[in-house]
């Protein structure tokens, strides 16, 4: 697939980005493949709306809403892709006394493709987390943890394959270091690996043995620091082969993603769905059938209780 740099114009939808000489109106006239990509992160056991008590996000988020608007969406597109960047789970008394098995039930209804694990999710520890898996069904998926001396050797995988409508997609996520945000106990057996050599290892995997159109990282590393730690942005320039990085943990709203350059000079685009479910995002790409050139409209959603998103 020929890239060159993208080219970028703001619209009423939010960021187009296009490949090469085809931005989006260059395809209205060609045999084309739309994808759509939803995703949230940080929804943190917030099954209904924040309450009606004045504060910044009342009446917002809550699982029926959002349901709802995946329907519609899914009525809508005939290619979709569910995906989650963690911390499902902590944070209302849901958890505390369902310990994720309703989180995982209406994320299973909603038919989520796939998620990784944010920090929070072992906050149950280990065997907690694994517990409450038989109410998902959808994979997690992890690169940098090395689990192997844990109950999930068996359970997360490092990355996932799905075709749609012909666009073969590539899935893996990272997760954010543990040692110093949860009691020991809690992720004891866990191996923290490097997530950039990880990763850029299972994308070119993804990306030149599998011949994925589209590499997804599904992140829960925190889209930037005022310190070297490792965040999304500094994931992005040290990547190769990533297409696309869904974040997590910093609970940062974007209205539209962050467009920077890999190792290679290639795009990478970041997206990050605030916190609370208060915010769907959304992406749309579109793939040329016979060239794969694809470009990408974004249209991140609030979730409002007025109906209006």
């Amino acid at each position: 697939m020929k890239r060159r740099t993208f080219l970028k114009s703001v619209s009423v939808s939010g960021i187009l980005l296009a490949t090469g000489s085809f931005p989006l109106l260059a395809f209205c006239d060609r045999d084309i493949i739309k994808l759509t990509i939803l995703h949230t992160n940080d929804v943190h056991s917030r099954i209904e709306p924040f309450p009606m008590d004045g504060g910044r996000y009342q009446g917002m988020g809550g699982a029926a809403k959002r349901a709802g608007l995946i329907n519609q969406i899914r009525k809508e597109e005939a290619n979709l892709l569910l995906l989650d960047s963690g911390d499902i789970i902590q944070g209302t008394p849901y958890f505390n006394y369902f310990g994720g098995e309703l989180e995982f039930k209406l994320m299973s209804k909603m038919r989520y493709d796939a998620a990784t694990m944010g920090n929070h999710d072992f906050d149950a520890g280990v065997e907690g987390f694994f517990k409450q898996m038989q109410h998902a069904n959808f994979p997690f998926i992890n690169c940098n943890y090395d689990l192997s001396d844990t109950v999930l050797h068996e359970s997360v995988k490092p990355f996932l394959i799905l075709e749609k409508g012909g666009i073969k997609v590539g899935i893996l996520g990272v997760g954010i270091e543990l040692k110093g945000l949860l009691y020991p106990e809690n992720y004891k057996n866990i191996e923290y690996l490097d997530p950039i050599e990880r990763a850029n290892h299972y994308a070119a995997l993804l990306k030149n043995e599998e011949g994925c159109d589209l590499v997804i990282c599904l992140s829960h590393l925190g889209y930037q620091y005022r310190t070297n730690k490792v965040s999304d942005q500094i994931f992005a320039r040290q990547s190769r082969n990533i297409d696309l990085i869904l974040g997590g943990h910093t609970h940062t709203f974007m209205k539209q993603p962050e467009q920077l350059e890999n190792l290679d000079g290639m795009p990478v685009l970041i997206n990050q769905a605030g916190w609370g479910g208060i915010l769907l995002g959304r992406l749309d790409y579109y793939f040329e059938r016979n060239t794969k050139n694809k470009c990408v409209s974004c249209s991140n959603m609030l979730i409002r209780g007025d109906g209006k998103n």
